[in-house]
C-alpha cells in the first residue's frame, strides 16, 4: 500500500465530539447529529471534512475494543466566531503524519487500518506520536460506495 509522509500544519477545527469505543461505535449517530449543518460552518478553510479521533496516550499499548476514545466530526476554520452552541473546538498541533489512501467503502476501512497498525508501522522507522488521528473526507469521499476515497492521517515520529 502506498503512503506518503507529510507535515500537517497547526489547525483549528470545530464540530461535534462523542466518546465511544470500537465495541460501542457511535460514529453514525455522531455524523447524523451534525450533517448537513457542519457543511455550513462559517470561516471554513477547506471544503474537506474530518473524521478525527483523540485516543488516550496508552490506547495502542494493548488493544481493547472497550477502551474509550473521543471521535470528532469536524471542519477546519480560520476563526471561531458565530459557532452553534453545541460545537466544540480543538487545535490539531503541527506534526509529522503518515498518510494512506483508502479506496472503497468506509465499512471496509478496517482492513486498511489493520495493515497500517499491524504491518506498516511495526516495520517502519516510525512510532506513533500522541496527537489526533484523522481521516480527510474530500470530494472523492462517497461513504460506502466502492469508488469512495479518503486519506488516513496517522501521527508519527522517528523511532529512537
Amino acid at each position: 500500500m502506498e503512503y506518503r509522509i507529510e507535515t500537517w500544519p497547526k489547525t483549528l477545527v470545530v464540530g461535534k465530539r462523542q466518546e465511544m469505543s470500537v465495541s460501542q461505535n457511535k460514529t453514525k449517530e455522531l455524523w447524523q447529529s451534525c450533517l448537513p449543518d457542519i457543511l455550513h460552518t462559517k470561516h471554513r478553510t477547506s471544503e474537506d471534512i474530518l473524521s478525527l479521533q483523540v485516543y488516550p496516550e496508552d490506547y495502542f499499548t494493548r488493544f481493547d475494543p472497550d477502551k474509550i476514545f473521543t471521535k470528532w466530526a469536524c471542519v477546519s476554520v480560520s476563526e471561531i466566531e458565530d459557532l452553534p452552541n453545541d460545537y466544540d473546538v480543538l487545535e490539531i498541533p503541527d506534526g509529522l503524519y503518515a498518510v494512506f489512501k483508502h479506496v472503497g467503502p468506509a465499512s471496509a476501512a478496517g482492513k486498511t487500518f489493520g495493515y497500517i497498525y499491524g504491518q506498516w508501522l511495526p516495520q517502519s522507522r516510525y512510532t506513533l506520536d500522541y496527537r489526533p488521528h484523522f481521516e480527510v473526507l474530500g470530494k472523492k469521499y462517497k461513504n460506502n460506495e466502492i469508488d469512495s476515497e479518503e486519506d488516513i492521517w496517522i501521527p508519527i515520529k522517528l523511532k529512537k
